[in-house]
């Protein structure tokens, strides 16, 4: 396990973008299995929506693309992964305040800069979200305009 120093000097996100609550197991450059406690305090939920707060899609895939960095085994150290793409993604159930997601990552493909994940994220062992991430591996602090996360 991670404690949230060892999350966040892996990491270069932070509130409220930090969607990585606690690393159960981690075997960089294959698998990732992460936390995200959803709390009603979470800042979309003013808008997302204020008498239904439902989690929105693109901070699941968030979350995942987060675990999905931490598996690839570049964010440990000088590189940084950056997310690059997302196939096949879709979304099982709806995340609410309250909820647990456990985010499984694993590794399909690495070469070079690029590594390829299958994610799902569940809620009490029920599938919320799935999808195939890309992400490139790049120097840190040298961005250079390309990924989002």
């Amino acid at each position: 396990m991670l404690t949230i120093d060892e999350i966040m000097r892996r990491l270069p996100h932070r509130y409220p973008f930090l969607m990585v609550d606690r690393v159960l197991e981690l075997e960089e450059g294959k698998r990732a299995v992460v936390l995200k406690n959803v709390t009603i305090n979470e800042p979309f939920f003013q808008g997302h929506y204020p008498h239904t707060p439902i989690m929105p899609g693109v901070m699941m895939i968030e979350a995942m693309a987060q675990a999905g960095g931490l598996a690839s085994g570049g964010s440990d150290g000088d590189k940084v992964p950056l997310f690059a793409a997302i196939d096949k993604a879709k979304f099982r159930r709806v995340v609410k305040p309250g909820d647990q997601v456990k985010i499984t990552v694993e590794v399909l493909q690495a070469r070079r800069q690029l590594v390829k994940v299958q994610a799902k994220a569940e809620v009490d062992g029920e599938l919320a979200a799935e999808g195939l991430l890309t992400f490139v591996l790049t120097q840190r602090g040298d961005t250079g305009g390309n990924g989002t996360s």
